[in-house]
């Protein structure tokens, strides 16, 4: 037999003592009293004496229903507890996994400290992010200073295509405008009516900061609507030189500014600290570029690892609830306790007395 009600929390442990509680002290009154009214007949004189004065001796009735009241007490208390028997099983669907994918585009991206680029490595990972979970639905957004997206799919093969005719070059506008990049992934979801009912996960891959939106203000949204933000960082604090990538995707020396200097990328300790902050306010991981990888991989196992123990079918074990039966024996109680009287009806008696 199970509990419905959960005495391990505190207020159930609350109501538990509240209940024990009443129930002793009611059954006290009830000895109380007898002992009472024991005490007050032999103060009134001696009981042998007093016997054949009464019409009536009530202790016993009165003992039944003192015995009546306590026992619909308790049943009434076993009732609250709501107890479960019997078990059965039932199967949980599994829970679809909607991921869009946000991947940064700005010309940064071009920069060779991971092999051949970070954007080269970025799209190859994330193709094989989208492989890697088959059964999700993928969406995507590429942004640099302003958005492209793709609505949610479970052709993921679309997605990797999506993303793989693309370079920073294709870009419309320059920047890294990560709030407007995470405010349009909040619209492929909301644009999708299954997405609603679904696990939703952002995976944003960038390696610079915003510097004229606010990406921690969207976070902050997502997360009362119950998305999660995974955010990789490519990238870190030491200046890296931007090759200068022509229409062909050849490289052609590299970057310079209008004074003939190398341009270089490098992520500020603000814009790192933004990016954590993305990442926690929805409960999600950041994963930091390391060793030549880019860090997709570690999100795709935990996203992985989610769909394998949380997301999947799963066979549960169910009690069905019985407290109407303690419920109606107490009903039940309480209703002989009212139609006992402290005395036998005595309408002949009465009748005679009459005439």
């Amino acid at each position: 037999m199970r509990w419905g009600h959960d005495f391990g929390s505190l207020w159930g442990g609350l109501v538990a003592v509240f209940c024990g509680v009443a129930f002793l002290a009611y059954a006290g009154a009830v000895a109380w009293a007898g002992a009472r009214q024991v005490r007050a007949v032999s103060r009134f004189g001696e009981p042998k004496l007093l016997a054949p004065l009464t019409t009536y001796d009530a202790t016993a009735r009165r003992a039944v229903k003192a015995v009546l009241l306590v026992l619909a007490m308790l049943f009434a208390f076993v009732a609250l507890a709501r107890p479960k028997f019997g078990s059965g099983t039932r199967i949980v669907p599994a829970t679809n996994l909607d991921v869009v994918v946000v991947l940064d585009y700005s010309k940064s991206m071009y920069a060779r400290d991971i092999v051949p680029s970070r954007i080269a490595r970025a799209k190859a990972e994330v193709a094989r992010l989208i492989d890697d979970l088959p059964g999700a639905r993928f969406g995507a957004v590429a942004f640099a200073g302003e958005p492209l997206r793709f609505p949610l799919t479970s052709d993921g093969a679309a997605i990797a295509q999506f993303f793989r005719q693309l370079d920073p070059n294709d870009m419309p506008v320059g920047g890294t405008a990560t709030a407007r990049a995470l405010e349009s992934a909040r619209e492929v979801f909301a644009r999708d009516p299954k997405s609603k009912d679904h696990v939703r996960v952002m995976v944003l891959v960038t390696d610079g900061e915003d510097l004229e939106g606010d990406p921690v203000a969207v976070a902050d949204n997502c997360a009362q609507e119950g998305t999660r933000i995974d955010v990789v960082q490519i990238g870190g604090r030491a200046p890296e030189v931007i090759p200068d990538v022509g229409p062909d995707g050849k490289p052609s020396g590299i970057r310079r500014d209008e004074d003939g200097k190398p341009l270089t990328t490098e992520l500020s300790a603000e814009g790192e600290a933004q990016l954590a902050r993305v990442a926690q306010a929805t409960g999600g991981t950041i994963v930091r570029a390391e060793r030549g990888e880019t860090g997709i991989d570690q999100i795709a196992r935990g996203l992985q690892k989610m769909m394998r123990e949380e997301l999947s079918e799963k066979v549960q074990t169910v009690y069905a609830e019985e407290y109407a039966w303690p419920l109606g024996i107490a009903v039940l109680l309480l209703l002989v306790d009212a139609l006992l009287g402290d005395a036998p009806r005595r309408k002949r008696a009465m009748a005679e007395v009459a005439r």
